[in-house]
């Protein structure tokens, strides 16, 4: 599991910091199933500070839709 969170997206390194230990949690409620692939979440666009709990929802949404092995999780 990688995570891609730069400067552009989220200025500080706090609260890149904090999105990515939400989706380590998320990452590891789904462990068993996520080990047969190998997964890079990347935040292509900009994340406010409030709106770090979306985008942590959002991961989840994505999480889940690889491990249900639905395909493309775009």
């Amino acid at each position: 599991m990688g995570y891609v969170i730069g400067r552009k997206a989220m200025p500080r390194a706090v609260d890149r910091n904090r999105l990515r230990r939400r989706l380590r949690e998320i990452v590891r409620a789904a462990r068993p199933a996520l080990d047969a692939y190998d997964v890079i979440v990347r935040v292509r666009s900009a994340v406010a500070r409030a709106d770090v709990d979306a985008a942590a929802q959002e991961g989840a949404r994505l999480v889940a839709r690889v491990a249900a092995g639905t395909g493309n999780a775009r």
